[in-house]
């Protein structure tokens, strides 16, 4: 049995810019669940630092990815590519990945605006040729 839509509330369309940001820090939050284990267990931090801190910021990954759909959703999203940076002052490895896991924020952030552009003129470009184009009515033709 297939699922049939529900009716009511169309589903709100997605930018490439916010599923590829939201991606990007999916995936930190993965790598913040690591960061607390190793933090743990490499003694750097007391449990409760390593863990406690953890989830506050694996769960504000969590939230900042669900507002990148707004402009300052974007930049809390650079505040925590600074956050997760910073914790290479308790793992110093942490330099290395906070800095490829920027990197890669950066390229999200570039390369989604581009294809918002591109989508953008194709959709304008798309519905302009529908609304000038007009069906002919049966029974309207001219006559030779």
């Amino acid at each position: 049995m297939t699922a049939q839509p529900t009716p009511g509330r169309a589903r709100r369309e997605r930018s490439a810019t916010e599923s590829l940001l939201s991606i990007v820090l999916l995936l930190e939050a993965v790598l913040v669940f690591f960061i607390a284990l190793t933090a743990f267990g490499l003694r750097v931090l007391p449990a409760g630092a390593a863990f406690g801190g953890g989830a506050a910021l694996l769960v504000s990954l969590l939230v900042i990815g669900r507002l990148v759909r707004y402009r300052w959703g974007v930049w809390l999203g650079w505040l925590a590519q600074a956050v997760l940076l910073a914790t290479g002052l308790l793992l110093p490895l942490m330099w290395f990945i906070g800095a490829v896991f920027a990197a890669l924020w950066t390229y999200c952030a570039i390369t989604g605006r581009r294809l918002d552009r591109r989508n953008a003129v194709y959709r304008n470009a798309h519905y302009r040729t529908e609304t000038t184009a007009t069906p002919e009515m049966p029974g309207t033709e001219e006559s030779p």
